[in-house]
């Protein structure tokens, strides 16, 4: 099994892919500015506080604890949390920092978190992709800090992928809107309203075009990613996401009532379908997710009785196309 170090391991995301990594025997080196209760870490795990935007401290870290894989997750996590200067210098120098240390020490495998919002999703200007679904070859259209910061954090690995030939491999993912464990027990999610509330109300997740993923899916693609790294082309990127969307009406029919003019585009759209496809890291990986808002949301996380009796249809059977 694999050293791998982890940045961003205290994070939603980070947790369940600490957890979800040393679960399959990895040595999982966690790194973060906050640390995670002793009594949270799971068994095996290290845990290292650092700032990785102090000169030197990403290299001094890599040196000490000399992993095999590095999976850079620490970010400005939401859009516009921060001021948006204050959001694309740290990300973007947090990207930078990471994956040119780790390229330094030699580390062999360098993946990078970056975001759907890359594609450009929510502009203000107005926004209609070429086609549904939306995939790696959709054109990235950034229109705030936070998403030209990930398209950067992709466009690094690519850099130095081009630059270290097959001497070191890298990679970046797309992880959709990250649904952490406690939040299908209720726990707000990161928007601050909770699973069955997004799913009651369609406004709250057109937003995000209906997108989600499990994290614990997530750590399971990237333990997977780490394994096919070597045989894949370098510098490659996916979206990685349900196989589902989070609604409990086809996207057919809910994509217009909030993307206006994307009748005939989400069309195609129909029965559970979601709006990003995952195509890539199942053809390339041979990765699949296996958990849906259907068999994660626990019934008593809704609302009112009209609301459980939704979700509780739900997640008894699929849409018809």
């Amino acid at each position: 099994m694999s050293r791998i170090f982890v940045t961003g391991g205290a994070g939603r995301l980070g947790r369940s892919v600490v957890a979800g990594l040393a679960a399959k025997g990895h040595h999982v080196i966690s790194v973060d500015r906050d640390a995670v209760p002793a009594d949270q870490l799971p068994a095996g795990v290290v845990q290292e506080t650092a700032d990785l935007l102090a000169p030197g401290e990403a290299l001094r870290l890599l040196r000490d604890t000399t992993p095999d894989a590095v999976i850079h997750l620490a970010a400005i996590a939401v859009p516009f949390s921060a001021p948006e200067d204050v959001i694309f210098a740290t990300n973007t120098r947090l990207a930078f920092a990471v994956i040119s240390a780790a390229t330094d020490v030699g580390v062999q495998k360098i993946v990078t978190a970056s975001s759907p919002t890359v594609l450009g999703y929510g502009s203000p200007a107005g926004w209609l992709p070429p086609s549904f679904p939306l995939d790696e070859r959709t054109p990235p259209r950034p229109w705030n800090a936070y998403a030209l910061s990930k398209l950067i954090a992709e466009q690094t690995v690519q850099t130095f992928a081009a630059a270290q030939g097959e001497k070191i491999r890298y990679a970046a993912f797309r992880p959709c809107y990250v649904i952490s464990p406690e939040e299908w027990e209720g726990a707000p999610t990161q928007q601050g309203h909770t699973l069955a509330e997004r799913l009651a109300d369609p406004a709250l997740s057109a937003p995000a075009l209906f997108n989600y993923v499990d994290a614990r899916d997530v750590a399971d693609f990237l333990d997977l990613l780490l394994e096919k790294m070597p045989s894949i082309p370098n510098g490659e990127t996916f979206f990685v996401g349900a196989a589902d969307a989070l609604a409990t009406a086809p996207l057919a029919e809910l994509m217009p009532k909030f993307l206006p003019g994307s009748e005939a585009l989400s069309a195609g759209l129909t029965g559970t379908s979601p709006a990003f496809s995952i195509a890539k890291a199942q053809e390339l990986l041979g990765w699949q997710p296996t958990r849906s808002w259907r068999t994660e949301l626990k019934p008593h996380t809704t609302l009112n009785d009209e609301n459980s009796a939704l979700v509780s249809a739900g997640s008894g059977a699929k849409e018809k196309p």
